[in-house]
């Protein structure tokens, strides 16, 4: 089984920046780590690997520093990994993105199975994997809590939404994102980090992609952000009913008709 795992690199902080001029998250000097939902989809793709063989690539958009999450990546067992690196990938929204990833995908060729985390810790949109899904074709299992591997042509999900699970049969090549109730991702032992480093890592720009240039970075991301701001606190008062439930009950009752 063919496996591709995307991957994104999220601010290592619950105190992030916004550049006033393109309302886009300031991510320069800020520590980055794969983002947690990503971590919970690498370790599915081990799990079926174990089950069913085969190899598992990473892949992820961003510059050079976004590395070193595939190569924590790779310490937890993935096969290889390739970065889509390019000044002109910058300002990329979802549907920019999940493009490029669709061309990336196309490139690698003959992928069973793409796994996303449900949704970004930044952005919380949880839209890549499904424009990734429509860009190929190809069907997809959202928000799934468990996976089973029928045969080589047949996964079963599992979709937690809410209080209802949902079981959803697809034909493979198929997309999934991944929910942490599937499972527990497991360390990097210091063997498998010392290992990481023996691994591949590709990086591809535009060019080693067929990609329409009007489709990707900020001339393909058709979102607007017009404005970003810290709701205001709304103040408050607080007042006190009386401990006899019958005197709480008349106090309430007075105060709502007034």
């Amino acid at each position: 089984m063919k496996i591709v795992v995307c991957i994104k690199q999220v601010p290592n902080t619950d105190t992030v920046k916004i550049d006033p001029k393109t309302n886009n998250l300031v991510r320069s000097n800020v520590e980055g780590i794969i983002n947690s939902f990503d971590r919970n989809a690498i370790e599915a793709a081990l799990e079926l690997r174990q089950q069913a063989g085969g190899t598992i690539t990473l892949l992820s958009m961003g510059p050079d520093s976004y590395i070193t999450s595939l190569r924590d990546g790779l310490a937890m067992g993935a096969d290889s990994a390739i970065l889509l690196s390019s000044r002109k990938f910058g300002g990329a929204d979802t549907l920019a993105t999940a493009y490029v990833l669709s061309e990336a995908i196309k490139k690698i060729g003959d992928v069973d199975l793409i796994l996303f985390g449900r949704q970004s810790v930044d952005a919380d949109t949880g839209q890549v994997g499904p424009i990734v899904a429509e860009d190929l074709q190809l069907p997809q299992v959202t928000f799934a809590e468990s996976l089973e591997l029928q045969d080589n042509n047949q996964l079963t999900g599992h979709r937690l939404l809410d209080n209802v699970v949902q079981e959803v049969k697809v034909k493979l090549p198929a997309v999934i994102t991944v929910r942490s109730e599937m499972n527990s991702p497991r360390y990097e032992t210091p063997l498998n980090i010392q290992k990481s480093f023996e691994k591949e890592i590709t990086i591809w720009s535009e060019n080693e992609l067929a990609v329409d240039p009007t489709q990707i970075g900020q001339a393909g991301s058709p979102t607007v952000v017009k404005r970003i701001f810290s709701p205001e606190k709304a103040g408050r008062q607080t007042q006190m009913l009386p401990n006899n439930a019958k005197d709480a009950v008349a106090q309430l009752l007075a105060d709502l008709n007034n």
